[in-house]
């Protein structure tokens, strides 16, 4: 199998564009794809955005700065990854829109190209069913906002080879992350541990135990997270918290995963977090969904 030298990135949104910005820094060629333009457009400032904050706090050269954008290349056409050496998927939480595309890239990319999922929670080795190549699937788990965070979730499907799980180890490596590996099931190690903790966040705020406030408040002063388990949702983006509850749920059998009714009426009212502009907190939006109300 051939040395990963270009990378490809599929969806233009937060997590795509940061892992676009961080192989492009570390002198990979890239190409970022989204089939919505203004979306792709967005990305692109974004990242230019992101490399000049680095630069100008010395962590980034302008040389380096300058030679990650040019080795940036942005599309809305799936055929432009017909060379690309890996794809990464960073498309919406979705198992049936990461099957499609999946089906769609092992017909497009080349015999030898690896295709690696961003997918926090959905089963790699059923998206690798899509595919002709299933041992050359693999999931590689950014965590948000990839250029700061330090940590890639490996996870290897039922067929994924040990040379595949090796390259892909190597990749993120050089990507400058720590890597630690899972088994595929549900929710793999980071949300497996995670995301009950956020659905009880919401039922102790569901049930009246304390305010959003108080509740972050605790677990910051009280357990040293930097972040609150309500804020850290609106972060993340309520919708996929709750999809990732519903996997957890559906694939481990067991109540204790069940969504909390206000996580799930927080997501019916449009209440999606931080990037809407309101979830649990608002973030300035001149208006907004009606606010759900906690209920006992």
């Amino acid at each position: 199998m051939e040395e990963i030298k270009r990378v490809g990135v599929v969806g233009g949104g937060q997590m795509g564009s940061g892992i676009a910005q961080i192989a492009a820094t570390c002198g990979f060629d890239v190409i970022l794809l989204d089939s919505d333009s203004s979306a792709l457009q967005r990305g692109l400032h974004n990242i230019q955005s992101s490399i000049n904050r680095f630069v100008s706090k010395g962590q980034l050269s302008q040389a380096m700065a300058d030679d990650a954008i040019m080795r940036l290349k942005c599309s809305t056409d799936l055929r432009d990854l017909h060379s690309a050496d890996i794809i990464i998927e960073a498309i919406v939480e979705s198992e049936g829109s990461k099957k499609e595309l999946f089906s769609q890239l092992d017909r497009i990319v080349k015999d030898s190209a690896i295709l690696a999922s961003n997918t926090s929670s959905i089963s790699i080795t059923r998206l690798a069913t899509t595919t002709r190549r299933p041992r050359q699937v693999i999931g590689m788990h950014f965590m948000n906002p990839p250029p700061i965070m330090k940590l890639v979730e490996i996870v290897r499907g039922a067929d994924t080879s040990d040379e595949v799980f090796a390259i892909v180890k190597t990749l993120a490596k050089r990507l400058g992350k720590t890597i630690i590996c899972s088994l595929d099931f549900p929710g793999f190690i980071v949300n497996r541990i995670l995301m009950p903790m956020i659905n009880e966040a919401f039922f102790a705020l569901y049930t009246g135990v304390a305010t959003k406030e108080d509740i972050d408040t605790g677990m910051k002063l009280g357990t040293n997270h930097p972040m609150g388990p309500l804020e850290l949702a609106d972060f993340i983006g309520l919708d996929v918290c709750l999809s990732i509850m519903k996997v957890l749920h559906s694939g481990l059998g067991d109540s204790k995963y069940l969504p909390c009714p206000l996580l799930v009426q927080y997501v019916d009212a449009g209440r999606l977090g931080k990037k809407c502009g309101v979830g649990v907190y608002s973030y300035g939006m001149k208006s907004s969904p009606t606010s759900p109300q906690p209920r006992i």
